[in-house]
């Protein structure tokens, strides 16, 4: 019986993460949600309480899928910059352009709609952006120590541009579908590396 709670709490977030990727999070309602599952209202709230606890169960499920993706083979990779490099190709060819979610990057997606609406998940999805970049702020010091870099670099300036020319590849590959965009971007970001090494 337990199992058959996994498995119907897992399908909710399924079919939740797609309905929230294509429609939003505001355009989907309960009843498109109880529509995509088969449950009744009732079922539905037998495992989350609310709308905004099956976001919350999204998101972590977004995230695994996103993990799984961007630093696929990365842990492989002994230089610090190569890292770099190949987590961006893995988030901008493999995860953003094989187009995961249906409805494009579910995290900058529900950044753009929730950004004024509801400040607790604006927040929560704003944390991972943040961590991500933290995250490439350690590989630059790791690649600075191994004097792989250029003096006197600004790591954090440096990680969140390259965050922030992903996300802006995702807005217009979003918008557009046009492939050139992630291509182009990881073209432009390798170019801009390079620029930093010894």
């Amino acid at each position: 019986m337990a199992n058959k709670g996994i498995q119907t709490r897992q399908n909710i977030v399924e079919k939740s993460l797609q309905l929230f990727s294509v429609k939003g999070y505001f355009n989907t309602s309960i009843s498109d949600i109880q529509e995509a599952t088969g449950l009744t209202k009732g079922g539905l709230y037998g495992h989350f309480k609310s709308k905004e606890d099956i976001w919350y169960a999204v998101y972590e499920k977004a995230v695994m899928t996103w993990r799984g993706i961007v630093f696929r083979d990365v842990k492989d990779v002994p230089n610090p910059v190569n890292r770099i490099e190949k987590t961006i190709e893995n988030d901008l060819r493999h995860y953003l352009g094989a187009d995961v979610f249906e409805g494009g990057c579910f995290f900058l997606n529900s950044l753009v709609e929730l950004s004024g609406q509801s400040g607790t998940m604006t927040r929560h999805i704003l944390r991972g952006f943040v961590q991500f970049s933290k995250l490439l702020q350690t590989w630059l010091r790791e690649a600075d120590q191994q004097k792989m870099l250029k003096v006197g670099l600004n790591f954090r300036e440096i990680a969140d541009f390259l965050v922030i020319s992903m996300n802006g590849a995702s807005a217009l590959y979003t918008a557009s579908r046009d492939p050139s965009i992630w291509k182009q971007t990881i073209i432009q970001l390798r170019f801009y590396i390079d620029q930093l090494r010894v």
